[in-house]
């Protein structure tokens, strides 16, 4: 991350989860940005959008945008519905799906596991919003 992005202020983050991604991607001066863009999976014969897909970051040294979610499994589902139709649609796209199980690694790895319950158990869980119906365009 440059100066400029450092002096700005953090974005409102959906999730507890995010903001901790975010707080390692400063650590290791990962540059990134947050749901910059918009992609529409599907449209109606008018030409109205009727499904679209926020991913929440952009990592742009990489060309990869990552989906952070710890939601329940039965959600993930929708999201992996998602990103398949994303990939189908844009196929130059490339996107990670960093999931609740990609999550806990993580906190064991860096010994940040007495913080499981806020970041992906149960108080992050009644934290999550829904985003199934995020169908703004391309901003």
């Amino acid at each position: 991350m440059d100066a400029d992005q450092k002096t700005q202020s953090q974005p409102h983050f959906s999730h507890p989860s995010e903001a901790e991604f975010a707080r390692l991607l400063d650590y290791y001066e990962i540059p990134w940005e947050y749901e910059p863009h918009t992609f529409v999976l599907q449209e109606d014969e008018e030409g109205q959008i009727i499904e679209a897909f926020t991913p929440d970051f952009y990592l742009p040294e990489q060309d990869l945008y990552v989906e952070v979610t710890t939601m329940r499994q039965e959600l993930i589902t929708k999201k992996n519905r998602k990103i398949r139709r994303l990939r189908e649609r844009y196929p130059h796209i490339n996107i990670k799906l960093f999931t609740r199980r990609d999550f806990r690694t993580l906190l064991a790895r860096w010994g940040m596991i007495e913080r499981h319950d806020e970041l992906i158990g149960q108080k992050a869980l009644q934290h999550e919003p829904d985003r199934s119906n995020d169908q703004q365009p391309d901003r």
